[in-house]
Parts: structure tokens; sequence; C-alpha cells
């Protein structure tokens, strides 16, 4: 059997858990500042959004369960230790990074330009970092 014959994950999509502490604000935050679309709700502990074709799940803290009994998701504790971030290539990042910033987004800071790119930080809510980057073939 070809490895393409043994895919176990044919027809299916990624999605990104992300812990929040405040669901109705992180989902206002995605939605409102970022444009995602909305996708579903499941009662008052988690949102189902698209991003730029990408699945995120919206999740609030919770402990072990059966099928994960070692397991606490928890929001970022410390901003300054990132163990994930998600990278946004624009078409022109200082536009991009004035929209976002008028739309309440907090970066860390103004766009930055080294060589052929130029890209800056921003956080959501709880501190998960997002950066956006305009490169320029040169």
């Amino acid at each position: 059997m070809s490895l393409k014959e043994s895919n176990p994950f044919v027809n299916s999509e990624l999605t990104t858990i992300l812990v929040v502490s405040d669901l109705k604000a992180s989902k206002s935050f995605y939605i409102e500042t970022l444009g995602a679309d909305l996708f579903r709700e499941y009662g008052d502990d988690s949102v189902v959004i698209k991003f730029l074709g990408h699945w995120m799940l919206l999740v609030s803290s919770g402990g072990p369960t059966e099928d994960k009994p070692n397991i606490e998701f928890l929001p970022p504790q410390n901003r300054e230790m990132v163990s994930r971030s998600f990278t946004i290539r624009v078409d022109d990042c200082q536009k991009s990074y004035e929209i976002l910033n008028e739309r309440g987004a907090e970066f860390i800071t103004p766009p930055v330009t080294n060589g052929a790119e130029t890209r800056c930080f921003f956080y959501d809510p709880d501190g998960h970092l997002f950066e956006i980057s305009e490169y320029r073939a040169g």
C-alpha cells in the first residue's frame, strides 16, 4: 500500500486550539479586529472560527478529561515566553498595521524593515503572538 493510500488524513483539515481567558473578548477580537468568520459556538466554553482558510477553536481553560487524563488547558501565562506564533503574509505591512492598530490590536512595535522584509508583531487578548510580514523580492 502506498503512503497516499494509507494516509489517515484524507479529506481532513487542521484546527488550531487556542485557550483563552475571556471567550467573549477573544471572539470579538478575532471577528471584529481580524475579520475572522464565526462558524459555530458550543455553549459558553468554545467558539469555532475560520481565519484566512484556517480553522481555529477558541476554548476556555479546562482540566483533565477521560481522553486526556493528565492535560490541563491554560491560556498563555507569560507573553514574553512564546511556544507558538502565527505569521500572516501581507502585501503592505504598514497599511495592515495601520488598519489593525485602528481596530485596537496591541502591537509590540510599529513595522520594522530588515532587508527585503518588513514585519511587526501583535497580541490577541490573551497574549497569543501574531506577526504580519511583507516580503519584497529584490
